[in-house]
């Protein structure tokens, strides 16, 4: 698993743990939905999020990270 995946997961769990604090009966099902996205992004890599983004026209650009270290 790569950091990409690992930070999907790692969000949806926080976001998981502040519904489980607050309540499962008391949290908006609206919720849900960033648990549910980032869960299916880090186990299959395949993020919905930016591929919305990138079919509206956003580019898909290299993390600062990966800049540096980009071959030439």
């Amino acid at each position: 698993m790569n950091a990409l995946r690992m930070l999907f997961l790692s969000v949806a769990g926080m976001v998981l743990l502040g519904i489980w604090l607050t309540g499962f009966d008391k949290a908006h099902w609206v919720l849900y939905f960033p648990v549910a996205f980032l869960s299916f992004a880090g186990v299959t890599g395949i993020c919905p999020g930016l591929i919305f983004w990138n079919k509206i026209g956003f580019r898909n650009e290299p993390l600062a990270c990966d800049i540096s270290r980009r071959k030439e």
